[in-house]
């Protein structure tokens, strides 16, 4: 039998084909066969019956564990998210020491100072890419003077906010596979789903980045 998808003779798009995050929650519902199968379970006996009833504590106790894992991982972003504007508060006055630095950049900044708290994912994304931009052009004023590399306070800050974009990056992927195992806990029928659907849960949305990132990853940046 042949694979139901062969690269060696099915069709490509040779034009490849970008992807992007659906901003959408979808709710968790169970139909009434579900109502049927717990119904048959007390039916059958007071046994089956209280180890179903069991079995959705159990699964009750792991969604709520879960959700609070969630907001673990989100708040170790907002972490690291905070250390930087920090680092970058401070990288931009040993800057405009230096150098005078856009007025634009030092008012951002001034904008984040402390604001990495987001009040859910998608401030925490806007949050995100604001201060990414505000790096960028931290990095341009820094690359435009040489000399500046000498200086070790200047150095080792702009090595912290490196580490920092490192570090983020890797919270934001322990948080989508978090999320990921949440959409995927929330249909395991029929404990969890029907437990998720009574508590009206919806599935999460992982972390996503912005059009402007996305052109930016594409652009030419050694010529």
């Amino acid at each position: 039998m042949a694979n139901e998808l062969d690269e060696t003779r099915d069709v490509v798009n040779p034009q490849g084909r970008d992807t992007g995050v659906i901003e959408k929650q979808l709710p968790i519902k169970v139909g009434v066969g579900s109502t049927i199968f717990e119904i048959i379970l007390w039916v059958l006996g007071i046994i089956p019956g209280l180890i179903f009833m069991i079995m959705k504590i159990n699964a009750g106790k792991y969604l709520s564990q879960l959700q609070q894992k969630l907001q673990h991982d989100a708040s170790t972003i907002d972490n690291y998210l905070e250390q930087r504007v920090v680092i970058l508060e401070n990288l931009a006055v040993l800057l405009d020491k230096a150098i005078s630095l856009d007025k634009d950049t030092m008012t951002a900044i001034a904008q984040y100072r402390g604001g990495g708290r987001a009040e859910n994912d998608a401030a925490r994304n806007e949050i995100g890419q604001a201060v990414e931009s505000v790096s960028k052009s931290i990095n341009i004023a820094f690359e435009n003077y040489p000399d500046l590399k000498a200086h070790k306070e200047i150095a080792d800050a702009i090595q912290q906010n490196s580490y920092l974009q490192r570090e983020i990056t890797a919270a934001r992927e322990l948080y989508n596979d978090t999320v990921n195992l949440w959409n995927m806990s929330v249909y395991e029928w029929p404990t969890k789903q029907i437990v998720a659907a009574k508590r009206g849960y919806t599935t999460r949305i992982p972390f996503s980045v912005s059009v402007e990132v996305k052109q930016r990853a594409r652009e030419v940046f050694f010529k």
